[in-house]
């Protein structure tokens, strides 16, 4: 018999892949026992029939061959999905500086305990969370990645990752990455992403795109998925590919952990999400902020019994929530009566356009709530909810206090979008000129907006695609407020309508 120190030299494998072996099957558990004679101060090493260097020699060859390891281990009788409790194939005391033996996984409902690396793109393939067990696999212990969204596209970081040492492993790599870029992103939006590489990574990219099976509509799915050691050791791993509203979670499972304790984790969705989004990095990015806020609040409170005013309150964010998905609005965060909503970039549509959309959408959904309590109450008054938005480029977070966590953007847009929300007047939507002009003309056009001007005569008239200084709108009981002077000289704008309602 051999044990598992005269088994790696004679084959010149790593133990970490001598215990990958045993935990798939491929050889069998070793005889743990004291050794004789000359073998070193360990007091118990694991010992392996003869045979056991022609099973690794053979297992060699096959993965020369092209063969996976789940392959491998279904081809030498082995099994892809061990028993929890892996017993070791080679343990040794202390002082024989060998390794113990390998454990299950005992897995904490918390993504801090995933057990490889792991990561989170948005809809754009951007980073947006990783753990520390991928920026060592994948992304380099010492590199720092930068915090514009645009440098940190996946795609583009994969053809530099350490797993993808050469173009076997790198279409092996990028594969599932594809599948699941085909599943979420159109050919239109993933030429998008492809215009940051370069032209050889870009045909690697058209071909694995091109060839991969299109997924279908699963929550999760899943890849056998090869990663190098820091050893340079080839090992199997467990890919799991789970697709949210918000993106795209990549988890990858040494296979000789049980899967069950992950999987079960996993199938609670929201908690994942939630705990996802909670952990996002800062990041810098384009955003567009709505800011809404609900009309002679303190008014309609003292109008109506406590227990009312909160239900109409909510029955108010209740209904907007779903017209935010619909238009991939991001939570910020509710202020009393007030809230502010956060929408991003999107592979297939215009975050700002969504921005417009949504708080046009807002207005008409109030007009039914004024309808309904008005019946309800046979009251007078009307419910309005007037809608600041604006445009920037900003840092992008999450505040933590103890179960709470409030996301923020950090900057003059969301402050801009709060003056412009308190400008606003009976349940009109106003836009800073900025965020307009950055939607493509042959849209923009079909938005209808401008400015109320007075004529000589005192009438009133809309004057359709202009821009006025906030500061020049106020009225007189209005002018002298300190919370619009470092907003005076904004150029805003009221958007009444869309021209095209397919837009």
């Amino acid at each position: 018999m051999l044990n598992s120190k005269e088994l790696i030299e004679i084959t010149g494998i790593s133990r970490a892949t001598l215990n990958n072996y045993v935990a798939l099957g491929i050889l069998p558990n070793p005889v743990v026992k004291t050794p004789v004679g000359g073998e070193g101060r360990a007091t118990r090493l694991g010992y392996f029939d003869d045979d056991a260097v022609d099973c690794i020699k053979r297992v060699q060859e096959m993965k020369k061959q092209g063969y996976s390891m789940a392959q491998i281990a279904e081809e030498l009788g082995g099994k892809v999905t061990p028993t929890p409790a892996v017993p070791s194939p080679a343990k040794t005391s202390s002082s024989d500086g060998e390794q113990g033996s390998l454990t299950h996984l005992s897995f904490a409902a918390s993504v801090d305990s995933f057990p490889g690396p792991a990561y989170m793109v948005n809809n754009n393939f951007e980073l947006i969370w990783w753990n520390e067990s991928a920026s060592e696999s994948f992304f380099g212990r010492d590199r720092d990645l930068p915090g514009d969204l645009e440098s940190r596209n996946l795609l583009r970081l994969l053809f530099t990752a350490q797993p993808a040492s050469d173009e076997r492993q790198l279409e092996d790599l990028l594969t599932p990455h594809m599948a699941a870029a085909k599943k979420r992103l159109s050919q239109q939006a993933l030429i998008k992403l492809y215009s940051a590489i370069s032209s050889d990574e870009l045909s690697v990219l058209k071909g694995i795109y091109d060839n991969v099976d299109a997924i279908g509509k699963e929550a999760m799915i899943h890849f056998p998925a090869m990663l190098r050691s820091q050893n340079g050791e080839s090992e199997v791993y467990d890919l799991y590919i789970c697709f949210y509203r918000e993106g795209i979670l990549f988890t990858y499972s040494p296979v000789q952990l049980d899967d069950n304790f992950l999987l079960d984790f996993l199938s609670k969705r929201n908690h994942v999400i939630n705990e996802l989004l909670r952990k996002r990095k800062p990041y810098l990015t384009n955003v567009a902020v709505m800011v809404a806020d609900l009309q002679d609040s303190t008014r309609i409170c003292s109008e109506l019994p406590a227990e009312e005013y909160f239900e109409l309150i909510n029955d108010i964010w209740q209904q907007s929530e779903p017209i935010f998905r619909k238009y991939y609005g991001t939570y910020g965060k509710h202020a009393g009566d007030g809230m502010v909503y956060y929408f991003f970039p999107q592979p297939d549509c215009d975050y700002k356009l969504n921005a417009v959309r949504c708080s046009l959408e807002l207005q008409k959904m109030m007009k039914q709530i004024t309808q309904q309590w008005q019946s309800r109450k046979g009251w007078f008054s009307d419910l309005l909810l007037n809608i600041g938005i604006n445009e920037g480029q900003e840092w992008f977070g999450s505040f933590h206090a103890g179960g709470h966590v409030e996301f923020t953007v950090l900057g003059e847009t969301i402050n801009h979008a709060s003056r412009v929300s308190d400008f606003a007047r009976d349940g009109s939507v106003w836009t800073t000129k900025s965020m307009l002009n950055q939607i493509p003309f042959d849209k923009r056009k079909k938005i209808a907006f401008g400015i109320s001007r007075k004529t000589q005569r005192g009438d009133t008239v809309f004057v359709s695609d202009t821009y006025a200084s906030l500061g020049s709108l106020l009225d007189e009981e209005h002018r002298t407020y300190k919370k619009f002077r470092d907003v005076h000289m904004l150029p805003i704008t009221e958007i009444r309508d869309f021209l095209d309602p397919d837009l």
